[in-house]
């Protein structure tokens, strides 16, 4: 039978953080957490393109998790500036690797704010092997900490964001190109917005070649 999607609380450091769950059939079946846009503008576990990449991993196997950051929905707490979401990914990868110990591989997915998050995750957690960072807003939020970057992963955005300006993209896929070992693969949607309005079917698209490529070396 197929396991359902089931909705969980994962003890966080601001108290409960509510969270959904799907655990994949699969024995040794790879992991992925999913991040959600800025709590302050309306992001929540429950975005169209979070959802959308929850289902594309779900249906690649994965054991996959997509969590509210404190404050947000059901989760305890309130919105930190992001040091405590960053704490609150940190338990969710947690409780996702005790009820996953013999997975395969380790991602970590994120939206907007959330790939912030995703990314400042990545360089703290030596375990997880490959990210995806959809919009991440390079002309906001420093990504300098990504230097050197410990991983490879994908980045998609859209060629029309209307939040992040393209050059800012381009520069963030130059500091990331040259650095020896890894492979960043930065995915541009040619139409799409910040958001991805009417988009979501190419972004979605992309995201599930890139998992398929990188989970077929196991």
């Amino acid at each position: 039978m197929e396991n359902k999607v089931i909705e969980i609380f994962i003890p966080g450091p601001a108290g409960r953080l509510e969270a959904k769950y799907y655990k994949s059939t699969k024995a040794t079946s790879p992991i992925a957490l999913i991040l959600h846009p800025h709590p302050q503008y309306g992001g929540t576990m429950n975005n169209k393109v979070v959802v959308d990449t929850f289902k594309i991993f779900r249906e690649n196997q994965f054991s996959v998790c997509r969590v509210n950051f404190r404050g947000v929905g059901k989760s305890d707490g309130e919105f930190d500036n992001g040091q405590g979401e960053l704490a609150d990914a940190a338990a969710a990868l947690d409780w996702l690797e005790r009820e996953n110990f013999d997975n395969s591989q380790c991602w970590i997915a994120g939206f907007s704010f959330g790939s912030l998050i995703a990314m400042q995750l990545l360089m703290r957690r030596p375990e997880i092997n490959r990210f995806v960072a959809l919009s991440p807003q390079p002309n906001v939020y420093d990504f300098s900490f990504l230097s050197p970057c410990p991983t490879s992963g994908s980045i998609i955005y859209g060629k029309k964001d209307e939040l992040v300006p393209v050059e800012n993209i381009n520069e963030l896929n130059k500091r990331l190109s040259s650095q020896k070992g890894i492979k960043v693969e930065f995915d541009a949607i040619p139409e799409a917005n910040h958001f991805f309005t009417k988009h979501g079917e190419q972004v979605m698209s992309s995201l599930n070649k890139y998992i398929k490529k990188e989970t077929a070396i196991y």
